[in-house]
């Protein structure tokens, strides 16, 4: 690794000190970013090719959203919900009206969110569906990732999230992902009161299912009286080249979590939508949040959502997403073993002996201009904000090209 700066010394310096080591971040000290790029302390340009694990779909620092920040910031930005404000309701009919849903429940972030449709689904099963007390189970797709709660972790097969924090959440249970037949044995316990899954794995390495997998999700949790959740945290809000990743197969989940991007990477925003037969069975002081809500996070959201339709964000991220796969393939390099994806939520799989040869590569990237971040040991996710053009597509892919001839 080339030597930093004294300036970014002294700024990881700092957070090796008095930070919490719950990260191993690449040693780039970020301060600017617009659109698809950031700019480190030194005045460094780099792509961004992670989006803030896709919170920042719109782009850094859009105008419009900042704009709109700015302005309510000015106003007001927190009443909590022991008092109404002048904006819940208009962002409440906004996102509903948006997304086809009778009621949303306002949270904070996407792991909050997560939660609260965990929540809902076993009060459902148990006024609606007659699960008995305490019996509802929520099953979770293998490599599923939502978050690091105790109760996210209590639903991962990853061993990084969970070792060492048990005991764990009862009620969960584990499904293969992409596999229609070991769910349907799993939906014959009468106790089921939900399925919880990604539309396409992120953390996992952008895992993209068989087509068909979630059109049939739908028919079993359909056929079965279980939940659909989809947790469209990530792949939601344009990723994949429709607005939500359910679209692809044209498919309604029962419950639909959004976070992330709904705010346009400014403050934490997420929401759970769901019809009133699952979402009125939550009376008041049974959930709730201090900042869920607030007039500053609905603002934002409303003009984040405007941005994603009025800049056709969902057909460039289509568009851009085809060429960056396209010109991904054609590169000829024995260490490039896969390319994933849909939309602009990509991956690239390499073969190397190296044990950490994808946080090499990353490195390389970013001393090239490209910032990216390996997942899953051998993967590395490709998602830069929505707004790339094609110019900027090929220009990316010829560093990352370039860094896999040196890491050869």
């Amino acid at each position: 690794m080339t030597s930093v700066s004294d300036k970014t010394a002294y700024f990881l310096a700092l957070e090796e000190k008095y930070g919490a080591h719950n990260y191993h971040p690449l040693p780039v000290v970020l301060e600017k970013g617009e659109g698809v790029f950031l700019w480190d302390v030194n005045g460094t340009k780099y792509y961004d090719f992670l989006s803030g694990y896709s919170a920042v779909n719109q782009g850094h620092c859009h105008p419009r959203i900042v704009g709109k920040l700015i302005e309510q910031v000015q106003k007001l930005t927190l009443t909590s919900r022991a008092f109404h404000n002048n904006l819940l309701g208009e962002y409440e009919k906004f996102i509903t009206d948006y997304f086809g849903y009778d009621k949303v429940l306002p949270m904070n972030t996407g792991v909050e969110a997560g939660e609260t449709a965990i929540k809902l689904a076993r009060r459902w099963g148990y006024v609606k569906k007659g699960i008995p007390e305490n019996k509802a189970t929520i099953i979770f797709a293998e490599g599923n990732f939502w978050g690091r709660t105790l109760a996210a972790i209590s639903s991962s097969t990853d061993p990084v999230s969970f070792k060492g924090f048990g005991p764990f959440m009862p009620g969960f249970d584990i499904v293969p992902y992409n596999s229609l037949p070991a769910l349907e044995k799993k939906f014959r316990d009468q106790n089921i009161a939900a399925f919880m899954v990604e539309p396409i794995q992120g953390e996992a390495g952008v895992l993209v299912p068989d087509e068909g997998y979630l059109k049939g999700v739908r028919e079993l949790c359909t056929a079965y009286n279980v939940l659909f959740i989809a947790d469209e945290i990530q792949t939601g809000l344009c990723r994949t080249g429709k607005m939500l990743a359910c679209d692809h197969e044209n498919v309604r989940p029962d419950i639909l979590i959004l976070g992330k991007a709904l705010s346009g990477g400014t403050i934490p925003v997420s929401a759970v939508l769901a019809d009133d037969d699952i979402m009125l069975n939550i009376n008041p002081g049974e959930h709730g949040s201090t900042y869920g809500g607030n007039p500053l996070g609905c603002a934002v959201a409303i003009e984040s959502l405007k941005v994603l339709k009025e800049e056709n964000m969902e057909d460039n991220a289509q568009k851009m997403g085809e060429i960056l796969r396209s010109e991904l393939n054609k590169i000829k390099n024995p260490v490039l073993t896969e390319v994933r994806g849909k939309g602009l939520l990509n991956a690239i799989v390499i073969d190397h002996p190296a044990a950490e040869a994808a946080s090499e590569l990353c490195t390389i990237m970013m001393k090239k201009g490209l910032l990216a971040k390996p997942t899953h040991g051998n993967k590395i996710r490709f998602a830069p904000p929505l707004v790339i053009n094609e110019e900027q597509v090929r220009e990316c892919v010829k560093i990352i090209s370039k860094s896999l001839n040196e890491l050869v």
